[in-house]
């Protein structure tokens, strides 16, 4: 990797000081709109060649108890400390700032209008990505250098054999477990193999048993298209633990079921860190009163599985943590004894009929793989579904006769990006939006550099 961190830090002062970067930081709240952060930043640092820089909170990464970040990322810490050391803002006149984009304020992006390739500023922040979406809007990028390079690693719309599994290759490449989970992982699995489907269910508390249902429905199908000569092992993972009996029962006539039940793996386990007795990562809403790292174990166990990934819920289906969870396990299938190909693996969103009986409008979630499709263009008075999920789930424009809803029409028309009647994006209207725009204040800050020239920090790696 020519940007890569491995590489940019061993070049020599006038060098590494030309050099720029990206920066990505992400809270540690919410593991799917997170980790669309660091991921979306490492995405342009591929458009863009510039070296990604993955923000800490103090001296911690985002969810470093329980994730590790690859050698080829900087900390901002890191890259202050070489800047001195190299002396880029005195002898080479080049001092470290940074300029923010900020992708959810219309008024404040120029991730439409600007070139970012003829942008000097050392570190580019772009601020609020926290989906697969942020990163396609540069598809639309009016400047032909912007618009050649978000495809080259997005691929192109109107060709889906084109649109690779981007995000899950990101992730393959720069995120792993730590110990500490992969301890969890290998309990889980309890000596046997690797799941060969994996179930996300996000019920946010429902006991809805017609969501699960349903969900039993597509995995079956799953199943029989697999065609396997021995039971399939199925890992389920779910907000709402009260759901894995039910959804035992149902499945165990022609399944091997899975499930990682953190109350019974820190009873057998007493030798456990401290970070994993912690009710860590909390908030109610989402996943519970659960310690949640119990949602990051759930996540590298659903990602070993080998075949295919079904998402579904009471609500929302195919959320971001589905969507990066199917894209891991998908990369994971690359280069196995087997020789998959990412082609093969099967992602699937189980859908019941209360939420496809008016369409899709019931969706919610600026990055949901399923919102762009829940305007009138959206199939309505249907039963069930087990739909076909695109690795790299489409943006708001050119995918196959979708359409926003009105509302979030009206959003993207404060972006500069109008629909016609078969949901496709009017590229006069872009362009001319772009030429009438007032220009977005730059926001461009200084950073401040340590006194010293000495190194005296330690990477964790």
């Amino acid at each position: 990797m020519l940007a890569g961190a491995r590489r940019v830090r061993a070049l020599a002062g006038e060098d590494f000081c030309k050099r720029n970067f990206i920066f990505g930081r992400a809270k540690e709240d919410g593991f799917g709109n997170e980790m669309y952060k660091i991921l979306t930043a490492a995405g342009l640092s591929l458009m863009l060649n510039r070296s990604l820089i993955v923000g800490e909170d103090r001296t911690h990464h985002p969810f470093g108890d329980y994730i590790s970040f690859s050698r080829e990322t900087f900390t901002m810490r890191e890259l202050k400390h070489l800047w001195v050391i190299h002396e880029c803002a005195t002898r080479y006149k080049r001092p470290l700032k940074l300029r923010m984009d900020l992708i959810q304020r219309p008024s404040g992006t120029n991730s439409l209008c600007g070139d970012w390739s003829k942008w000097s500023q050392p570190i580019i922040w772009f601020y609020g990505a926290q989906d697969a979406v942020a990163l396609q809007i540069f598809l639309k990028n009016i400047n032909f250098k912007m618009k050649t390079a978000a495809t080259k690693i997005l691929g192109d719309s109107f060709a889906p054999s084109t649109r690779g599994n981007l995000y899950g290759e990101l992730m393959h490449a720069f995120v792993s477990p730590k110990p500490d989970i992969v301890d969890a992982v290998r309990w889980a699995l309890g000596g046997g193999r690797d799941p060969d489907l994996a179930l996300h269910l996000r019920m946010l508390h429902s006991r809805s048993r017609r969501a699960v249902e349903t969900a039993c429905i597509c995995l079956k199908r799953m199943i029989n298209q697999l065609n396997l000569d021995r039971l399939p092992r199925i890992a389920i993972v779910t907000d709402t633990p009260a759901v894995v009996d039910y959804m035992r029962t149902n499945l165990e006539a022609f399944a091997e079921v899975i499930h990682f039940d953190y109350r019974l793996y820190l009873a057998s386990s007493p030798n456990v860190s401290d970070v994993m007795k912690e009710n860590y990562f909390q908030r109610v809403d989402d996943w519970g009163p659960l310690p949640r790292w119990v949602a990051l174990v759930d996540f590298f166990l659903a990602s070993r599985a080998k075949y295919g990934v079904v998402s579904g819920g009471s609500k929302r289906v195919a959320t971001t943590y589905a969507q990066l969870l199917a894209s891991l396990a998908a990369a994971n299938t690359l280069g196995d004894e087997h020789g998959k190909k990412e082609e093969d693996f099967m992602f699937y969103s189980s859908f019941h009929p209360a939420l496809v009986t008016r369409g899709l409008s019931s969706q919610r979630g600026w990055g949901h793989a399923w919102r762009t499709f829940s305007g009138r263009l959206s199939c309505a008075n249907q039963t069930t579904q087990c739909a076909i999920t695109p690795l790299l789930p489409h943006a708001w424009w050119d995918g196959p006769w979708q359409l926003p809803t009105s509302r979030d029409a009206r959003i993207m028309r404060s972006y500069g990006i109008e629909f016609n009647s078969s949901g496709n994006v009017v590229e006069e209207k872009l362009a001319k939006f772009c030429r009438s725009r007032k220009r977005p204040a730059t926001s461009i800050t200084k950073l401040e550099l340590p006194p010293c020239k000495k190194l005296n920090f330690k990477r964790e790696f």
